[in-house]
Formats: C-alpha cells, sequence, structure tokens
C-alpha cells in the first residue's frame, strides 16, 4: 500500500499516546506539515511523501517519542499572534501566559506610550506580545541568562534586552518610580514537584523557584514597586498552588487594587496590583 499523509500521520499519533503524549494526533500532524513544507490544513492536498519524506517524518517520530518538545523539533512556539523562536536554553511559552497580556493589555488601553517591563523574560513572549499590540510603547525585557536572553533577541523587535538579575535593585536602577507596568511569568514550580518530560526540558532555572516556588517571586515583588510609578500596575503569574499567597505578598508589599485571576479551567493563575497614588 503507498504511503499517504494521513495513514503516516495516524501511525506516529498510535507511536505518540503509546508514549504517554498528550494531544497525540496533533503533534503528528504539526510534524507532517513540517516535512511536507505545508500548514496542517493543506495536509489532505499535499504531495504525497517520497522515501525522503518519509525518512525525515520517520527521524522527527522518534524524537518526539523520545519526549523531546514539539516546540524544540519545530524551532517555534505559537504565542498571542506570532510564532516565537524556541529551543534548548530557554523556556516554552505556554498559552496560559496569553491571559496574563491580555489583562495587561486592557489595563492600558487608552495609555498613551506606556513604558513596560517584563522581569524573567524568557523568550521574550510577554514583551513581545505587548509591542506587537503597542508598538508606542517603550519595552524592556530583563532575562539573566545569556542563553536564554539570545532567544529574547531574537524574538523582541522594537525593544531593550538586558541581560541581568530581575532581583537586583541595580537593574534597570534609571527607571525606578517611572515604569507604567511591570509583567512576570518568573520561575515559580516548588523544588521536587514532579513535572512532564517536556517540562523537564526547559532550564531548571526558568522552572523551579525554590522550595516553595517563590524564592524568585518574593524579592521580585520588592523589585516591581520599586521600578513602577505610582498608579502603575503589574501581573506576575505563580504556581496553581500560590493562588493566596502571592497576593497576599503584594499585599504586604503596599499594592492597591489587589486580584487573583484564574486560567480557563479555573486554576490559579496570575495575580495583579497597582502601586498607590
Amino acid at each position: 500500500m503507498a504511503a499517504t499523509w494521513a495513514r503516516l500521520i495516524t501511525e506516529a499519533a498510535a507511536e505518540f499516546a503509546e508514549a504517554g503524549i498528550d494531544a497525540a494526533r496533533n503533534d503528528a500532524e504539526w510534524l507532517a506539515a513540517e516535512v511536507a513544507g505545508v500548514s496542517r490544513g493543506r495536509l489532505l492536498v499535499a504531495d504525497p511523501p517520497d522515501a525522503s519524506a518519509r525518512d525525515r517524518f520517520a527521524a522527527l517520530v522518534a524524537r518526539r517519542v523520545a519526549r523531546e518538545p514539539l516546540q524544540h523539533i519545530l524551532g517555534s512556539a505559537p504565542f498571542w499572534r506570532r510564532d516565537l523562536a524556541v529551543g534548548p536554553g530557554v523556556f516554552i511559552p505556554r498559552p496560559e501566559t496569553e491571559l496574563l497580556v491580555e489583562w495587561a493589555l486592557s489595563e492600558l488601553a487608552g495609555q498613551e506610550r506606556p513604558v513596560v517591563v517584563d522581569l524573567c523574560a524568557g523568550s521574550g513572549a510577554i514583551a513581545s506580545a505587548v509591542a506587537t499590540e503597542r508598538p508606542d510603547a517603550t519595552i524592556y525585557a530583563v532575562e539573566r541568562h545569556e542563553a536564554a536572553a539570545m532567544w529574547t533577541s531574537r524574538n523582541l523587535t522594537g525593544g531593550t534586552v538586558v541581560v541581568a538579575d530581575a532581583t537586583d535593585p541595580a537593574t534597570l536602577a534609571e527607571l525606578d518610580g517611572t515604569v507604567d507596568a511591570v509583567l512576570s511569568n518568573p520561575p515559580y514550580v516548588p523544588l521536587g514537584t514532579g513535572v512532564e518530560p517536556e517540562v523537564a526540558a526547559d532550564p531548571e532555572t526558568a522552572v523551579f523557584g525554590g522550595a516553595d516556588g517563590l524564592a524568585v517571586i518574593r524579592p521580585l515583588v520588592q523589585r516591581i514597586r520599586t521600578l513602577l510609578t505610582p498608579g502603575g500596575f503589574t501581573a506576575v503569574e505563580h504556581d496553581d498552588t500560590h493562588g493566596e499567597v502571592v497576593p497576599e505578598l503584594l499585599n504586604a508589599a503596599g499594592f492597591v487594587e489587589v486580584a487573583a485571576h484564574r486560567d480557563l479551567v479555573g486554576r490559579p493563575r496570575f495575580a495583579t496590583g497597582r502601586k498607590p497614588i
């Protein structure tokens, strides 16, 4: 029987499911589209796979069965309205973080030429999304690790990448008291928490936030308050076990209008607050 993309996708999806991969058919289709050089929606009308294409597809399937992240294999991850370049050395952005971006953009609506800082920027997902929607904004993306900052620079256009510790009082000290919005998706998973193999492929320093997951968030909250202008706001993503403690940290640091936000399936996802005027 002649090989078709439909047959190869079905076989790959079965392998993925056996390997414990969620969305098995989705991943198989993405890999097939990559090899065929078409969008997923045009796979049914793509040229049948020749021997070379079958070999390439089999090689990619083997990498995915080994639980290499799909985004690393493809070299990109969709976020907001862009495909961001990603690979080893940087945290793969998750769609849940788009909720934080959506909230922040609503808060920035009507504000002219805002100054926005993305702390623990990683791939630059948050900064890039804000830059896409608000080209008038002045944007800074702070990332401590050079390997990750390389990806930040690739993804962020129209902004400034700063390689520095986001919690260091010296980082962006020249902006203290002048920033309109500070946004962050910091490392927040408590050490010892079991994670999927794909998450384990992310840099540990971008995933784990100390014994309780708050080792970065605690000093970050203080740095955020100093950076913000009176009336400026922040949004900080956190672990789903931190739905109460992160808002408490914001309250303790003197923020007002503190609120907890949940994701689309009801899990605590990020906390927000405003610096008093």
